[in-house]
């Protein structure tokens, strides 16, 4: 059964118009099956979805980043890697079945798979408590990028969760500090890191595994800080103002894209993902075999460094970049053109303001 957002309802009474069309059997037992109507009512259907989907605001791609249907980590693990086989545990505590982690192939390369998942139906989300991770599972991932970066075997991450778990328990486990350790552990890696957005992207319970060399997105994900109904009650007390928040906190994939939070989005079919998942699981392998192949060439050192560049450069206008009059490990502040005259006349503001008047005085007492 197909799960439908409420601005497809259009949508949902053409296909269910479609499914009636298609069976032989109507109101006066077997009749024959109209294929023309059907071309014309699919016709219109796509039209329907060309028309929604290119048109969508920041809350509708947070519903369909939501949708029941859409394709989850374990659906992508399957689909784009061979010969994957599951680690599991943090050698502390136990096992955290929302994050499926493990070592496969792609292209006959190997890489550690992290990612999270949300689960397929009531009892699966249960069980995967819905993507959100504890402790132990950010635990499991420190132990296993470690061990990739041992061997050099670079991580590929599926972020989809709503944020890590608030639980008591987790709390009394250390969250914030497996968290933290985790965000360390990525930033510290000298194999490159992927991290595809297939969903959500929520809060630190993301970050924790997408501070990579390249984050992706896909075109209907989001990546936030909070989520639209947090923002919204804490702003403004209403969390109905979920639009408001959604369009200011800029988490599509398009807007984060010009902010150069990400580097890179990917098209998804004609309504979304969970419309056509081998389609995009396609593409998704593409861009993983990429990008990985964009750092064939790197040392350890340099891809450290591109990372590190990266996420300092977030907010300023050309970033970091290597000093030649520095340690070789730092990395030096570069402002753009613009930038460092605005700085010099802003420093010098005084002078060259002295200097104005004096010319505004030359020209009074030669046109007198």
């Amino acid at each position: 059964m197909k799960n439908y957002l409420d601005f497809e309802k259009e949508i949902k009474a053409l296909e269910q118009e479609v499914d009636g069309l298609k069976s032989p059997f109507g109101a006066e037992g077997i009749s024959e099956v109209d294929t023309d109507k059907i071309k014309n009512t699919q016709e219109q259907i796509n039209q329907k979805l060309e028309e929604i989907y290119s048109n969508l605001n920041s809350w509708q791609k947070t519903q369909v980043a939501r949708h029941e249907d859409r394709p989850k980590a374990n659906f992508y693990i399957k689909k784009i890697f061979s010969k994957f086989t599951l680690l599991s545990g943090d050698r502390f505590f136990g096992d955290d079945k929302s994050v499926i982690a493990g070592f496969g192939l792609i292209e006959n390369k190997s890489v550690l798979i992290i990612g999270q998942e949300k689960g397929e139906d009531l009892n699966s989300r249960i069980e995967r408590n819905f993507g959100m991770m504890r402790p132990e599972g950010y635990r499991k991932c420190i132990r296993l990028m470690k061990l990739a970066d041992r061997f050099k075997i670079p991580v590929i991450s599926f972020i989809d969760t709503p944020g890590a778990y608030p639980g008591i328990g987790a709390e009394q486990r250390g969250q914030a500090s497996a968290i933290a350790n985790s965000i360390e552990c990525c930033m510290s890696l000298t194999v490159p890191n992927i991290s595809v957005i297939i969903g959500e992207g929520g809060s630190g319970g993301a970050i924790a595994l997408a501070s990579s060399n390249k984050v992706i997105m896909l075109e209907n994900s989001i990546y936030s800080v909070i989520s639209p109904e947090g923002c919204a009650s804490i702003l403004w007390r209403d969390p109905s103002k979920s639009l408001q928040a959604a369009e200011a906190m800029k988490l599509t994939a398009r807007d984060l894209l010009q902010l150069k939070i990400i580097d890179e989005v990917i098209p998804e079919p004609l309504g979304g993902a969970h419309r056509d998942p081998d389609s995009i699981a396609a593409d998704i392998k593409y861009s993983i075999i990429k990008n990985l192949k964009s750092f064939e060439n790197f040392t350890k050192e340099e891809i450290y460094d591109h990372r590190k560049a990266k996420f300092l450069q977030i907010g300023r206008d050309q970033g970091f970049s290597k000093s030649s009059n520095t340690h070789k490990s730092s990395l030096s502040y570069k402002d753009s053109a613009v930038k460092k005259l605005q700085v010099h006349i802003e420093k010098h503001k005084y002078i060259y303001g002295g200097l104005g008047l004096v010319v505004i005085a030359g020209l009074i007492t030669l046109i007198s």
